[in-house]
């Protein structure tokens, strides 16, 4: 919009009266995303559900400034028309999802049977025994203990509402993470390495919660800010490495569940991709 010839962007623009205000309406778009010949890396696929290992950079649905190039194109191009519809027009298959810059396991729907039953098992977040979702996070320093639990609510910045934050408000969602150090780096350790458990699904939870416990991930533009002076800490190698990852060390490692037809339980594991797995061995000097 602009008044008087002038770009305005603030909604709380107040005007005096007489001016010329124009407005350009964007171009209509379908309602429902096109498919897209987008490589996948394919774990498993049946008639219910395909299993895909996803790169960091892809975002999984569509959404505001990010209307193609996703996931859910992809699995349109992939998959046709028979991606469950429970989702939405916008989200067709997808039960769950992974942060743009996160890596690894994901599972999508392929019919309605398939993604009621798999997002009941999501919704319980593997306290009933079928989900089994495990993290591996490269974050800064090491906690004192060798496990935990993190314990904290999460809600939207009131700074900044693109980011959650921990809060205490009365809407802020309960939020559980468990996490056990597998490897430290360093003496004294200037990074470790982490697994960690989702008792609940919110978004960027890890991120946040480790960045609560003082100990962001590496890489973590968003959350971890704070450290950027840290960098100076790594070996050149190692300095090297996460400038080459450019994103947060978080890759989803580990993707169990029951199949929502047969009752097999079913389990997937997937390696670092090189780029974080250059980081670790960069990392262990």
């Amino acid at each position: 919009m602009t008044v008087e010839r002038a770009v305005v962007t603030s909604g709380s623009h107040k005007l005096r009266g007489g001016e010329r205000i124009e407005i350009v309406f964007p171009p209509a778009v379908a309602p429902v995303p096109g498919a897209e010949k987008i490589p996948l890396n394919i774990v498993h696929e049946d008639d219910d559900l395909i299993v895909i290992d996803k790169p960091a950079g892809l975002v999984v649905h569509p959404g505001a400034g990010n209307e193609t190039g996703t996931l859910v194109n992809a699995l349109i191009a992939h998959c046709g028309d028979t991606l469950s519809g429970i989702g939405g027009v916008k989200r067709p298959g997808i039960v769950h999802r992974l942060d743009k810059d996160t890596s690894g396991l994901l599972v999508a729907a392929k019919n309605d049977l398939a993604h009621r039953a798999l997002s009941e098992q999501f919704a319980a977040h593997g306290r009933d025994g079928r989900l089994d979702r495990a993290y591996l996070a490269v974050v800064w320093g090491t906690p004192d203990r060798s496990r935990g639990i993190i314990s904290a609510s999460l809600n939207r910045s009131s700074a900044n509402r693109q980011k959650m934050a921990v809060s205490r408000a009365v809407k802020a969602r309960e939020a559980l993470t468990r996490y056990e150090i597998l490897e430290r780096f360093g003496a004294p350790p200037v990074a470790s390495l982490l697994r960690c458990e989702l008792e609940t699904g919110r978004t960027h939870q890890i991120r946040v919660h480790m960045a609560h416990l003082g100990h962001p991930l590496l890489g973590d533009k968003t959350y971890g800010a704070g450290f950027a002076a840290s960098v100076r800490k790594l070996p050149e190698i190692a300095r090297a490495a996460l400038k080459l990852l450019n994103r947060q060390a978080l890759h989803a490692a580990v993707l169990g569940f029951e199949h929502p037809r047969t009752g097999k339980a079913l389990r997937f594991e997937s390696a670092p991709p090189k780029e974080l797995a250059r980081l670790m061995g960069a990392l262990r000097g």
